[in-house]
């Protein structure tokens, strides 16, 4: 009996392949659908609505009514590959709405470009379509026909083309072929005698075919893109006039530029009045001048590939759309952008003493600056103007300077010189000052740090000396000069060689605070400090050592009346990460919605959060390849974390949520004194070369850098694993999905099912290669912060495997969905190899081995004990013909390679895993794995896992793996390649197992396992009868229905929703549905998906069991619901 299936698209994630501008209102083309983004300032960017109107054909060039009137409504041709529609934009309210006027169009070619026609009378719809085989059809629209078609004498297929003329008349197609040439002719021009339209003008020059052709009707010049990386300008003239005779053909066009820039093919090109644009495959978008020099160069799209650009020039606004998905917004600049505009200040032409060696910015007007004579001048940077703020001999040399800024204006300046003297004042009331010595030797270390819960006139300064102690001085400020300055709590540093703090963070509760130090290491202590009753005055001629209240004696200030108080008990560290940043020192500590974060120079930016008053490392990321030096991490009012730090000679700014480069400027390294400072309008960077300074400023008040779209995966989606569903939000129900992308990347999305928005909650991008599997497990571990905890592994080349824990955060339905990711253990098989006593009577691993497919083999399984219960079993399925099982415990934050297995002796594409419980003895662990010659062998674990749990100690590299017993059952499955394989449990040890091959077929086995007849029966193995006995249980596999021809193409996932209802997938496009009865497997429906190259199938259940989501990767991601 046949069911009726309804499947619709929730969300759709793939190539950006078309782009229009309607005014504020901004239409892409995304698959068969068109989507409408409103970009006014008011509403910002956000996607109003999606509307699927090309059905299986996707979209590829909208193009807007000429002769638009001045009301609400708008048409619009959309067009891709042979379907055309005409829709109706209708903006009201600032609710926008697209309506279909007619039906889908469709024709017997490709379609190229697109011409819409004047006629008599406005309800007409009439257009010029250029087809792939260099033909003109008339179309009109509303009645649903072809009116004429034409063909250019020039026989060949096209690779684009381009319009001009508004009328049939006086209708001119440039053709670019697969000739390397540009084809000009007329459609009403002269014919062969095949009836054929005779070329007009041909031009050559291109090395490539042509992939994009755009005129300039105002200068009459022409462009072109190409294969061959070029943009080329030919000046034609006025096309809309025949050639006259006499005028010549080939020798009448003129080649004005040829443009290289590109590192590879140019998809598009655009001629503007005042420049050019073009994007390409290299995933730039370069603006050019009519002199042939590059204004600007736009880089922001993930990938190989910008696909669609179109251009507001009334706004200045270039928008780009991706092969990432991603959409792009810029700033188009009529002029060469300067940049960043550098500026030397002549400090030493003014009679001011000694060479510049420490300098701070202040704010984008003030800049401070100490010199080796020891003396701090300030500079205005609106009037230009230096001021000799304070000259001290004793600071001369060597000196720190440390600058903050208090919310009412004040500034406070901290001064620390080789002799262990500390001097604090105002820059307003400078001979109002504090000084004293506070160490013993040199001031190693000098800088301010905030509480959220501070007094405004009250401010934090840490020093530290060569004793390895760290001071908190809490600085007191009346009206513009220091009141006082008493000493909180002092802090004992870890015994290292460079024994001092370099940077000091307060968290908010409980009151704790996280130092960074020298050595690389970070520390947290308590920052509660001690009662005020039993601080001692520091003694002025003793320093850094206890004093009683006998000898304690008050000292005189130099310049001012203000006190030094202090306590001289110092706080041990509650919790030490050691040279968690390496040698060379963690340069920044941070602590940011509720984690901690800390830079380094060893190119990493850390996260962390508090435990039980302890530092956990939660994960480790880097920048772009090459920046080895991050110092700093700052915080957009939006959110956004932005990194400051160094890439060779050069200064950079960069951004981690978009990753990319916000700011670059060359200043010859970070060995140098430097500050960076920003505003809304405008970025300061000021630094220290040779004895003089630069300050370079750099404009950011626009909007050349907006993301309309955000980008998900560079490159081709490998897998989809669906992690939890959360029902209870505001937005409607939200599913957890994690992708993995031959970019090396894996995203955590959340899609919003109600709406079909998808968000990306977080990228982990630590594998070095790409990444080919992924599998989640539930975690025993609770937190009142996390909703969700879920394990998730990730696997790919370089036999390199991950595994992380997701700190999902949703508490409510009107929290805000985020999730956080612990990255628990990592393993690779050549450090393996490594660790080996005996490596060199073993072979080494071969780099190039991949992990094609791994499963956690004890889902649902209960041991007994808690500290077991953090333990997950791992397979894997190897390139190298290996199959191997791994031990992955949480709590000790490791992964152990247990057993494996050489039996198929080629690759291993696939891995399902299946549980058996009998009611005398524990669980039978069985799995079934797929390879390239179309075998599924069939393996009982049970005993590895057991002796695994039984083994006391298991360490890494100790000892040999263990080998795997050889499988139970093997099944002749498929001619070739096994990418589709599920197994579900129908009853207590009956099992549907699914497979899908490169052959195309589907093939269906059901499982039966239950305990032996006898248990004296000796073990023996039936391949023709499919049975397997064994001491204890019997396994008996019964073949079921099978479809040769299920698919058009490799048949790459396939899914068992019922004991009645299957699903599959194929590179075909195509999902299938499939029911499963006594009579055999019969086709239900299918339903054409817009993503091409389909790697991976996942689906789980929606609002009811009858209701499914389905989502398919490949060059993209979409979500099906089915009910």
């Amino acid at each position: 009996m046949s069911r009726k299936i309804q499947c619709e698209s929730v969300s759709l994630l793939s190539p950006i392949t078309a782009l229009q501008f309607m005014g504020d209102i901004l239409l892409s083309g995304e698959g068969a659908s068109v989507n409408l983004y409103t970009l006014n300032s008011a509403n910002g960017y956000e996607r109003k609505l999606s509307c699927s109107v090309l059905q299986n054909y996707c979209v590829h060039g909208i193009k807007p009514w000429p002769l638009q009137m001045q009301t609400s409504s708008s048409r619009l041709a959309v067009f891709g590959a042979k379907g055309l529609i005409v829709l109706e934009l209708e903006v009201c309210a600032n609710r926008p709405k697209l309506q279909r006027l007619g039906r889908l169009h469709e024709l017997h070619d490709w379609i190229w470009d697109l011409q819409w026609l004047k006629s008599d009378c406005e309800l007409d719809l009439y257009f010029a379509l250029a087809l792939g085989h260099n033909s003109v059809v008339l179309c009109d629209y509303k009645a649903g026909r072809t009116l004429r078609e034409v063909h250019c004498n020039v026989k060949c297929i096209l690779y684009s083309a381009c319009f001009v003329g508004h009328s049939w008349d006086e209708l001119v197609l440039i053709s670019g072929t697969v000739f390397n040439q540009l084809v000009l002719w007329r459609m009403e021009g002269p014919t062969n005698e095949d009836g054929r339209v005779r070329t007009e003008r041909c031009i050559s020059g291109h090395s490539g075919v042509i992939f994009s052709i755009h005129y300039l009707e105002k200068n009459g010049v022409l462009a072109s893109a190409s294969d061959d990386r070029s943009i080329r300008l030919w000046k034609v003239g006025n096309l809309c006039q025949p050639l006259k005779v006499g005028d010549g053909g080939v020798d009448s066009v003129q080649c004005l530029l040829q443009l290289y820039g590109h590192q590879s093919r140019v998809w598009s090109v655009r001629l503007l009045e005042n420049c050019i644009i073009s994007i390409g495959e290299d995933s730039t978008c370069i603006v050019w001048s009519y002199n042939g020099e590059i204004i600007d160069c736009f880089k922001g799209h993930k990938g190989r590939s910008v696909r669609a650009l179109a251009v507001n020039e009334e706004r200045g606004w270039l928008v780009t759309g991706g092969a990432d998905s991603g959409i792009r917004l810029w700033k188009i600049q009529r002029e060469k952008a300067e940049g960043v505009a550098v500026t030397q200040l002549k400090f030493d032409e003014i009679g001011k003493t000694g060479t510049p060696k420490a300098l701070t910015l202040v704010d984008p007007t003030l800049l401070l600056v100490m010199t080796d004579a020891g003396s701090i001048y300030s500079y205005c940077l609106v009037s230009g103007q230096w001021e000799l703020i304070m000259e001290d001999a004793s600071y001369q040399s060597y000196s720190l300077l440390a600058v903050r800024r208090q919310d009412g204006g004040c500034v406070i300046c901290a001064v620390g010189n080789i002799d262990g003297w500390l001097k604090i004042f105002t820059l307003s009331e400078p001979a109002e000052l504090v000084e004293n010595q506070v160490h013993q030797g040199k001031v190693h270390s000098l800088g301010w740090a905030s509480q959220e819960w501070q007094s405004p006139d009250k401010c934090h300064l840490f020093s530290s000396g060569a004793d390895g102690i760290m001071i908190w001085w809490v600085v007191s400020c009346k009206g513009d000069r220091v009141a006082s300055v008493a000493e909180k709590c002092r802090y004992l540093l870890p015994l290292c060689k460079h024994r001092w703090h370099t940077s000091v963070a307060f968290l908010p509760e409980p009151h704790l605070l996280v130092c960074g130090d020298r050595r690389g290491s970070l520390l947290l202590y308590s920052c509660t400090g001690r009662d005020q009753d039993k601080q001692q005055r520091l003694n002025k001629g003793s320093v850094g050592a206890a004093v009683s209240k006998d000898t304690e004696e008050r000292f005189a200030l130099r310049h001012g009346s203000a006190e030094i108080t202090g306590q001289l008990d110092c706080e041990e560290p509650l919790s030490i990460l050691p040279g968690l940043h390496g040698k060379l020192g963690v340069t920044s500590v941070l602590f940011h919605d509720g984690f901690v974060y800390s830079t380094g120079r060893d190119g990493y930016y850390r996260q962390l959060t508090i435990e039980d008053a302890k530092l956990k490392l939660l994960r480790s990321q880097r920048t772009c390849k090459g920046m080895e030096w991050i110092e700093r991490l700052l915080v957009t009012p939006e959110g956004v974390l932005l990194l400051l730090g160094f890439h060779s000679t050069n200064f950079v700014l960069w951004n981690a949520k978009t990753s990319e480069k916000v700011l670059c400027i060359p200043c010859g390294g970070g060995h140098r004194s430097w500050s960076y400072c920003s505003s809304p309008a405008s970025q300061l960077f000021a630094y220290i070369k040779s004895g003089n300074i630069f300050i370079c400023q750099s404009n950011s008040g626009d909007c050349s850098r907006t993301v309309i779209k955000e980008c998900m995966h560079g490159r081709e989606l490998t897998c989809v694993k669906f992690i939890k569903r959360l029902s209870s939000s505001a937005d409607g129900p939200i599913s957890i999905v994690a992708t993995g992308s031959e970019d090396t990347t894996v995203n955590i999305l959340a899609v919003y099912e109600s709406s079909g928005h998808v968000s990306k909650l977080t990228t982990v991008d630590d594998h070095i290669s790409s990444v080919r599997t992924i599998a989640v497990a539930g975690s025993s571990r609770a937190d009142n912060r996390c909703s969700s905890m879920p394990v998730l592994f990730s696997a790919g080349g370089r036999a390199e495997l991950h595994s992380y824990r997701l700190l999902i955060q949703h508490v409510d339905a009107g929290a805000l969905l985020s999730c956080q990711v612990e990255h628990l253990a990592s393993h690779r098989l050549a450090e393996d190899w490594e660790h080996k006593k005996n490596r060199h009577k073993m072979l080494k691993m071969d780099p190039e081995t991949r992990y094609m497919s791994i499963v956690v083999v004890d889902a649902g399984m209960n041991f007994g004990t808690a500290s077991i219960s953090f333990r997950h079993f791992l397979a894997a399925a190897c390139s190298d013909g290996s199959m191997r099982l791994f031990l992955v415990d949480e709590c000790k934050r490791k992964i152990i390679l247990l057993a494996e297995s050489f039996y198929h002796q080629r690759c291993v594409l696939k891995l399902q895993t299946f549980t058996f419980q009998p009611t005398t003895r524990g669980h039978r662990v069985f799995l079934c794995s797929a390879a390239t010659d179309g075998r599924i062998a069939l393996w009982d674990i049970s005993g590895t896992i057991e002796k695994a749990n039984m083994a006391t100690t298991l360490s890494e590299g100790t000892c040999q793996p263990w080998v795997l017993e050889v499988p139970c059952l093997v099944l002749n499955a498929h001619q070739c390649g096994v990418n589709g394989l599920h197994v579900r449990s129908l009853d207590p040890g009956r099992y549907l197992l699914v497979s899908g091959g490169d052959d195309n077929a589907i093939r269906v086995w059901t499982i039966s396992v239950g305990a032996a007849a006898s248990k004296d029966v000796a073990a023996s193995v039936g391949v023709s009868e499919g049975q397997y006995v064994n001491a204890g249980f019997s396994m008996q596999v019964t073949e079921g229905p099978r479809v040769d021809s299920a698919h058009a193409a490799h048949v790459t996932g396939v899914k068992i929703l019922s004991s009645r209802l299957l699903a599959s997938v194929s590179i075909d496009q195509r999902l299938t549905h499939w029911e499963l009865s006594d009579r055999g497997l019969h086709f239900l429906d299918s339903v054409c998906c817009h993503v091409a190259d389909v790697a991976d199938l996942e689906n789980w259940e929606g609002a009811s069991s009858e209701t499914h989501l389905y989502a398919l990767c490949g060059h993209g991601l979409q979500i099906l619901r089915y009910q």
